[in-house]
């Protein structure tokens, strides 16, 4: 069997492809020794999802695994409200709906449908200030996208000498120091990525 996509990983790898590399590494390792301080701050905003306290309605499914067999794609979701067939992904602080954002989303959506459960809406929510972000299903285009973008999450080669480095990504990246793209100007063969 091929190994399937984490949902978690999708906006990182829009993100920045090398970062997936170094979530992978670090994924067993104290998250307090190479998070900052937004993503600690994510990671407890999120605790009562992942202990599933947020709340005891029964028609609430809470950090439920699920998986794709069609595109090949496995996580969790945070919440899906049975009774109303709604699914929410919870975040930290929204200041932008992103791309990434939208492919967990639907990648969540999908996932769920397969497995039977019927989906008619999907939303955000921001913790911090309490916003919900509702967005629509993907139309047929926006499928199409999303398996292009799986297409090329699966061919991605770590090695490929074509890579163009996004320096600002790069300043806010928390695996910065120890990629060799970072700070570039130490590998004066890659200069042409600054």
């Amino acid at each position: 069997m091929e190994s399937y996509i984490k949902l978690s990983t999708l906006n990182d790898y829009i993100f920045c492809p090398k970062s997936i590399y170094y979530h992978n590494i670090y994924d067993n390792y104290d998250k307090s020794t190479y998070q900052e301080e937004a993503q600690i701050a994510g990671t407890i905003a999120h605790e009562s999802i992942d202990h599933k306290s947020y709340s005891t309605r029964k028609d609430v499914l809470m950090w439920l695994e699920v998986y794709s067999e069609y595109f090949g794609i496995a996580g969790k979701i945070d919440m899906f409200f049975q009774n109303e067939w709604k699914l929410i992904e919870r975040k930290n602080r929204i200041e932008k709906i992103y791309l990434g954002y939208k492919y967990q989303l639907w990648g969540q959506m999908f996932c769920l449908e397969e497995m039977w459960y019927k989906v008619n809406s999907l939303s955000f929510h921001s913790i911090q200030d309490n916003k919900n972000y509702p967005i629509n299903k993907p139309s047929t285009w926006e499928i199409l996208g999303f398996e292009h973008f799986l297409k090329k999450y699966r061919e991605y080669d770590l090695l490929q000498t074509n890579w163009i480095q996004n320096s600002e990504k790069c300043k806010r990246c928390i695996y910065r120091e120890l990629c060799d793209f970072y700070g570039s100007s130490l590998y004066p063969q890659l200069s042409m990525f600054d």
